[in-house]
């Protein structure tokens, strides 16, 4: 069975996955026309309460991940961190995350436990252990793709990056995340001199500056993830209500910014469920 992840980037060339944290959010991804859906792990950690910084267990993210991929029927990109530990710990995190369906998944070169992409103070493993990984991954991946992600930019410096890059290809990757690029002309370079196929994260405020879709695609980018632009909006959007409700005791006046009764049970298929 071929990874429909693989032949939708062979029709398109390109595939934006917006960061999803919990399957209502997934199912709206996909019922506004994606293709496929990241299952932010940032997000997913932040939806918890707490921040993303490594503090949830390789089980409390899988059963998150289920979720997920059980409420869509488009690709699943998973954030596996670190892999949760070392090259033992990874072999079990790819199994599992095989297991419950996702079509691809990324393990970056953090020490355990590693931090947002875009926060300061990250540390990494070493090139080859960081390798170890990767082929272990690979080893048990089955048909999922094996994405490898370095942070080096903002620890070593960008040369650094596109060496470790390439060293993650040489180990087995199928494709490469350059972390946080801090400039249009980095996004440039890592397009001529990692030789593979590349994922760029693409969100609001970060470090790392927008570019279109259709530039990134003519750089010869495959897959672009926005993690949490989703999730922000939603904190935003609850603040907003819960503000109102505090003051007048409803949601009434708010009316316009709220889907219905019937939408919202359209959108989790209630009615497929109660007439089978």
């Amino acid at each position: 069975m071929t990874n429909p992840l693989v032949q939708l980037i062979k029709q398109k060339g390109l595939i934006t996955a917006p960061g999803a944290f919990d399957g209502l959010s997934a199912k709206l991804t996909e019922q506004a026309g994606f293709n496929a859906v990241y299952a932010s792990g940032g997000a997913i950690a932040r939806s918890t309460g707490v921040p993303d910084i490594g503090l949830l267990t390789l089980t409390e993210v899988a059963e998150r991940l289920r979720q997920i991929v059980d409420s869509v029927d488009i690709p699943v990109i998973a954030d596996a961190d670190t892999g949760f530990g070392n090259e033992i710990n990874v072999k079990r995190t790819v199994e599992l995350f095989a297991n419950i369906g996702v079509s691809a998944l990324h393990i970056e070169d953090q020490e355990f436990p590693k931090r947002c992409g875009h926060l300061d103070g990250k540390s990494l493993i070493s090139r080859v252990d960081m390798c170890k990984k990767i082929k272990i991954a690979k080893k048990y991946s089955g048909e999922m793709l094996i994405i490898a992600r370095t942070d080096a930019i903002s620890v070593d410096g960008f040369d650094e990056a596109i060496i470790r890059a390439n060293e993650y290809l040489a180990a087995g990757a199928d494709m490469i995340f350059v972390e946080a690029p801090e400039s249009v002309e980095q996004i440039e370079q890592i397009s001529i001199r990692v030789k593979g196929p590349k994922l760029i994260n693409m969100f609001h405020s970060g470090k790392t500056p927008l570019v279109s879709s259709d530039r990134l695609k003519s750089l010869g980018y495959q897959l672009i993830i926005i993690p949490s632009d989703l999730q922000r909006a939603s904190m935003k959007a609850i603040s907003e209500v819960l503000e109102v409700i505090l003051k007048k005791g409803n949601s009434g006046s708010m009316e316009s910014k709220l889907v219905s009764f019937k939408e919202r049970e359209e959108v989790v298929q209630t009615n497929q469920f109660l007439n089978p």
